[in-house]
């Protein structure tokens, strides 16, 4: 059955087989699968947190230009999602873990150097936070490798494992990077301490300016920890001859699997540079021209790709001709979207909103000056993530009992009034002499947002999988993952710019704007009486 680590004959519908040994490889592969995608998340998402720790150590950067390095790993992330949707195929599903995964280091190790000094140019964070969309293009290869693993009746089990606990890298991330800061818990490895300027804190606790910070080891743990990540996949996992029939030498597997990520980072790094502000970009393009010509350079560069990559291609474009893919990437914008998006925007959020306060000074002029009773980010981040990740799992378990539909419907509504509320509270913190009056109000409102995004991510899964037969499915779910992905980017972006115009309740409002429109979606498609499929 096995050479090497090729297997030959693979079949997980055979009975005989599972029993024997098909459910130990499985199993095996599922289990190194599970922290390798989890490491993906943290990384691509590690720099809403740096940011966070930038701005308190006095980085010399803007607001804005912080949210935008959050924003950069975001949208190369969604980016590459799009050609690693084919990896497994054409390079086998070890050689693309282990390579993907290993790929990481890279940007690790490079922010550990560059968060060691404040001279570090922007540029240079800039291009460390594009490589680390690695992390983020990763979710597609690890979920169409860990489904080709198990019978289509433990799939549901298998895949909700890969994704939720992969889920969770978002939240492991945002509870180590603050404690691995506070000490120099790598002894010599950690280089030397900053000294805080602005408060900062960790999961248990507030830590006030003028303490020592090794914000560069938020960087080197997860160097270090991907190291053994990557060596797993390399002896642990298998390539399945049936799903790859040809991805070459390991050598020849890695080059196609660089050669398909090239043509995500060449798409989007042309956008960026158009997008960006000189002198690092054009800033010819708003980001919502810059986002659709990333995509559709994406996929004509794609098309030019030789081998064996081309008749995948070509059943890729033809969802685009079922008006279902369009009305379930809105629907997935809306669920995964805001749910990667709002993990990657509002650790800086809450910092730039609460951690500081309008002063009047004696001229009679406002300024606004670092609140010493400001909430710590660092501290409170994670729980949303958190509770988006748990309870997608009950998403999918109501759509089960109620239909899919009904439950996107219902959190739509939640989604809309939610927002609309936490723009309102945003508007009043961000005007007062004393934020953190209403920073509790905030964060339960946007636990709802992430309880209800989670349970939409189950639900939308759910009704593609209804909606779509077996041959769609996947280059469905491959596509719809990638565009939601770019919420990961719009949402820094949008939450950014209106925070820097003084008016971040207008980013919320936006936001309500859209779910009510996917309100109308929902019940056109799937609700109304004679909708094209009633209530999947």
């Amino acid at each position: 059955m096995k050479t090497n680590r090729d297997i030959e004959r693979w079949d997980p519908e055979d009975e005989n087989l599972w029993q024997s040994e098909g459910h130990g490889i499985a199993r095996r592969n599922l289990w190194i699968s599970i922290p390798c995608l989890l490491l993906a998340f943290a990384v691509w998402q590690m720099w809403g947190m740096i940011t966070v720790q930038m701005l308190n150590l006095g980085f010399p950067f803007s607001e804005t230009q912080l949210f935008t390095l959050t924003a950069i790993a975001g949208l190369t992330g969604a980016t590459l999602r799009i050609p690693a949707s084919f990896m497994i195929r054409i390079a086998g599903g070890r050689n693309t873990i282990f390579l993907t995964t290993a790929l990481m280091i890279l940007p690790c190790v490079g922010a550990y150097f560059a968060l060691q000094s404040k001279d570090t140019p922007l540029w240079t964070f800039q291009l460390l936070a594009f490589l680390s969309g690695i992390g983020g293009g990763n979710f597609a290869a690890s979920m169409s490798n860990i489904s080709n693993f198990f019978p289509k009746k433990q799939q549901g089990l298998a895949l909700g494992l890969n994704a939720g606990l992969g889920n969770f890298g978002v939240t492991t991330m945002q509870i180590l990077i603050p404690l691995v800061m506070t000490a120099a818990v790598f002894g010599a490895l950690s280089g030397n301490p900053m000294a805080l300027e602005s408060s900062s804190g960790t999961l248990i606790g507030r830590i006030e300016a003028g303490t020592e910070t090794w914000i560069q080891n938020a960087a080197l743990l997860w160097a270090l920890v991907l190291i053994p990540a990557s060596l797993a996949a390399w002896f642990g996992m298998n390539n399945l001859r049936t799903v790859s029939p040809d991805p070459g030498s390991p050598l020849a597997a890695f080059g196609k699997i660089l050669g398909l990520y090239a043509v995500g980072f060449i798409a989007a790094a042309i956008g960026l540079y158009l997008f960006l502000p000189q002198p690092v970009g054009l800033g010819v393009l708003n980001m919502w021209l810059a986002l659709p010509l990333i995509i559709v350079l994406t996929l004509a560069f794609m098309r030019l790709l030789p081998g064996q990559i081309k008749p995948n291609i070509q059943r890729q474009f033809a969802i685009f001709s079922d008006r279902h893919t369009w009305s379930m990437t809105v629907l997935y914008i809306a669920t995964f979207g805001s749910f990667i998006g709002f993990s990657a925007a509002l650790p800086l959020s809450i910092e730039v909103i609460f951690g500081y306060m309008n002063e009047v000074q004696p001229d009679g002029s406002v300024q606004r000056v670092s609140n010493p009773d400001g909430p710590s980010a660092l501290t409170y981040a994670w729980i949303g993530p958190f509770i988006g990740a748990l309870i997608r799992p009950v998403g999918g378990w109501l759509s089960d009992k109620v239909g899919g539909s009904i439950v996107t419907q219902v959190i739509s509504v939640v989604m809309v009034m939610a927002s609309v509320a936490v723009g309102y509270v945003m508007m009043l913190a961000y005007g007062s002499e004393s934020p953190q009056d209403y920073f509790p109000l905030f964060l339960i409102l946007f636990l709802v947002i992430f309880a209800a995004c989670g349970t939409g991510n189950g639900s939308t899964f759910r009704t593609i999988g209804v909606i779509f037969n077996q041959e769609q499915k996947g280059p469905v779910l491959g596509w719809t993952s990638a565009v939601a992905a770019y919420g990961a980017f719009i949402a820094p972006r949008v939450m950014g710019d209106q925070i820097e115009a003084g008016q971040p309740e207008l980013a919320m409002y936006g936001f309500a704007i859209f779910y009510a429109l996917c309100l109308v979606v929902n019940w056109w498609f799937y609700l109304r009486r004679n909708a094209y499929v009633k209530n999947p």
